[in-house]
């Protein structure tokens, strides 16, 4: 049986604390904030509109929406694709919208089946928080350092934090949710509690990532994505090439290779090698476009998932969603998706089992 959305007259209200304040962590608010008083703790400062933040250094390069996280997003907070596409976002029809060249050759682009929503990671973050927030149940606390979790091998029952005055706290909750993203330090957390460590997995091709903005030249307001994929069964470094409209008539373009094959910082090398793969299509493009900003590179793109299921004794009062579980190679463009699906699905729990339910966190 489901809990109520408010509590019943004389009881305290549930309790949840969201670690982590991007994407996957607003998307956690908004799922829990019909069930408890959420708290988001987040150790950067949030900017009031669709700016770049400090600990999201790979929003520089794509990031699109799929239609899969799209749809989970909704259902979360409902208008938000609207709220996307009035702030300049774009939908993109899907295969009709794309020009892929896939290993086989160039995708054909058949009716709408599925779509996209393309705008810049700041733009995606920002409308998302900015509807979250709205909740008088979501209180957000930026600039706050999370030091531990509180409980313990048995049950998590909230956290320690550290404002930027230095002054230290606890806050209680039924669930902790860690949505800190790939640099969470969930491990070395539950290893303080006693909790016994969760299996790895890690693949690493080696892949970097380069990418600069550029002004979309006049009359390609309607323009389609433009994708060049590597062909893996050639035994050369795999080397794509990808342009996605952004809001204000720009154009995000972003370059990878793997192992042997890196784009590099270089502003005078970053057209020669998107005319170097297996079309030029992207080079001849960007010809005719100004830049508006530099190269930024990320090189850490590891594949890592942590098997959090198989801890036997997993505790009660915590969950992780988002990277914090599973970090992909930026290339599949499937995190935020899974991300949003994942809170979702913890918003389904929560519904069935109640907050602080017996089993909970095992079952998320």
């Amino acid at each position: 049986m489901s809990e109520p959305a408010s509590p019943a007259p004389g009881t305290a209200p549930r309790r949840a604390v969201v670690i982590g304040g991007g994407m996957a962590g607003m998307l956690a608010a908004a799922a829990l904030s019909a069930y408890a008083d959420v708290t988001v703790v987040e150790r950067d400062a949030l900017p009031d509109g669709p700016e770049p933040r400090k600990g999201l250094p790979q929003a520089r390069h794509v990031h699109v929406v799929w239609s899969g996280g799209a749809r989970a997003m909704e259902e979360l907070l409902p208008g938000v694709t609207d709220g996307w596409l009035a702030a300049g976002a774009r939908r993109i029809s899907l295969p009709t919208g794309l020009v892929s060249m896939q290993p086989r050759g160039w995708f054909r682009r058949w009716p709408e089946m599925q779509f996209m929503i393309a705008c810049s990671r700041d733009l995606l973050d920002w409308v998302v928080r900015e509807r979250v927030v709205r909740s008088a149940r979501v209180t957000v606390r930026p600039r706050t350092e999370l030091l531990g979790l509180e409980g313990d091998a048995r049950r998590v029952t909230g956290v320690r934090v550290r404002t930027k005055e230095g002054e230290e706290s606890v806050l209680a909750a039924d669930l902790v949710v860690d949505a800190a993203g790939r640099g969470s330090r969930a491990i070395k957390w539950l290893d303080e509690l006693g909790v016994s460590p969760a299996p790895m997995e890690e693949v690493d091709s080696g892949l970097a990532y380069a990418s600069r903005i550029f002004r979309a030249p006049e009359g390609t307001e309607d323009y389609p994505l433009v994708n060049v994929q590597s062909d893996a069964r050639q035994p050369v470094p795999g080397r794509t090439t990808t342009i996605v409209p952004i809001e204000g008539g720009r154009w995000l373009v972003t370059l990878s290779g793997t192992r042997g094959g890196q784009p590099t910082g270089s502003a005078e090398e970053f057209e020669t090698f998107a005319r170097e793969v297996r079309h030029p299509i992207v080079g001849e493009l960007i010809a005719h476009a100004e830049p508006l900003s530099d190269v930024v590179v990320t090189r850490s793109t590891v594949n890592r998932r942590h098997l959090f299921e198989k801890v036997k004794d997993w505790p009660e009062g915590f969950v992780a969603i988002g990277d914090s579980v599973a970090t992909y190679n930026p290339v599949y463009g499937h995190g935020l998706s899974v991300a949003a699906q994942g809170a979702v699905a913890l918003r389904e729990h929560v519904a069935e089992y109640g907050i602080a339910t017996p089993g909970l966190a095992r079952r998320a």
